[in-house]
């Protein structure tokens, strides 16, 4: 199955050529809805996801913004054409699970067959083989390594599931901020970019945290990232994130907060973002590292230090969860 190539772009935004990544899932996919829609009552649920993919399609070729979209299995079986697209105009397609499922919460042969099934479904949809991954909720988290392996054996020759930060959800705030290698260096692993400030890993590179803060906070730590870690900075979004129509679902509080803050400011800032930033898909931003070029060393159990923001700078330590309130 071929790969897909980088296309050539013109970029007036700057040098710095950051990763824009999409998580292509429906509003009742995400984790806030996961006990308020079961899986089983998926099929009962107005669609959205086409519509609103289409519309980031469109703001992303006005602006020469191209991108990695980790499709969910269940989309793209559902809407192949959209996978297709995404191929057509230059995008990456990665895979997004098939049942959204946290990675935490499934056995390894339930992990196996789930991916396995996505990643059928995702590459006979876009003709075009799938080479990355990312988990449902940046589940790899502490007590996950062994999902590494299981990539690898997939074929997947990369994994951007890991959030470094403080959350109840996906803490993961002790690993490394920058690419790294697991699996015996046959996988390597992107995380999604934070600032740190004064021993502290801080959100800033989309999901509630795009939504909730404002526009020139999100501006600040992407332009910090650039100029201090000196790598592109992963940002992410969902469709459903610029739908202010999407149906209200009832749930619980904090449910119901990590869903609908900041859904009505969503598409300006993106519509900023894409203008003020280059972006370009993971596969070609990391295109060194993927062909073997030279990276931190491999370390899932490792924790950036804070004096020495270096390449390399890491002492082993384990990753933990940390039952921490923040955007989803």
């Amino acid at each position: 199955m071929p790969q897909t190539k980088p296309h050539d772009v013109p970029v007036n935004r700057g040098v710095v050529r950051n990763v824009m990544t999409v998580d292509v899932e429906d509003y009742f996919h995400a984790e806030a809805m996961s006990r308020a829609v079961p899986r089983e009552s998926w099929n009962c649920m107005p669609l959205r996801v086409q519509q609103n993919t289409e519309r980031i399609f469109d703001l992303f070729a006005s602006r020469g913004v191209r991108g990695t979209f980790f499709f969910l299995g269940w989309v793209a079986e559902r809407f192949p054409a959209l996978v297709q697209k995404a191929v057509r105009l230059g995008h990456e397609i990665g895979c997004h699970s098939y049942w959204h499922r946290p990675v935490s919460r499934l056995t390894q042969s339930e992990f196996r067959e789930d991916t396995a099934r996505a990643k059928g479904v995702i590459e006979d949809a876009g003709g075009v083989a799938v080479r990355g991954y990312r988990a449902p909720s940046f589940s790899l988290v502490r007590g996950t390594e062994w999902a590494a392996q299981t990539l690898v054996d997939l074929g997947f020759q990369y994994d951007s599931s890991v959030h470094p930060i403080r959350h109840d959800i996906y803490g993961n705030h002790s690993a490394p901020r920058r690419p790294f290698k697991v699996a015996g260096g046959r996988l390597l692993e992107i995380p999604i970019a934070t600032a740190r400030i004064a021993g502290n890993n801080l959100p800033f590179a989309g999901g509630g945290y795009f939504r909730a803060m404002p526009y020139s906070y999100v501006r600040w730590g992407l332009r910090r990232f650039s100029r201090t870690e000196g790598s592109p900075a992963v940002f992410y979004i969902h469709p459903w994130e610029i739908d202010l129509s999407q149906p209200r679902i009832s749930t619980g509080l904090r449910s119901t907060f990590r869903q609908y803050i900041g859904l009505s400011t969503t598409w300006r800032k993106l519509e900023r973002l894409c203008k003020e930033f280059s972006f370009v898909p993971i596969s070609e931003a990391f295109h060194c590292e993927l062909d073997g070029d030279s990276l931190e060393s491999e370390r899932h159990e490792t924790e950036v230090d804070s004096q020495h923001p270096r390449r390399g700078g890491v002492r082993p330590t384990k990753p933990s969860v940390e039952a921490v309130g923040g955007g989803r």
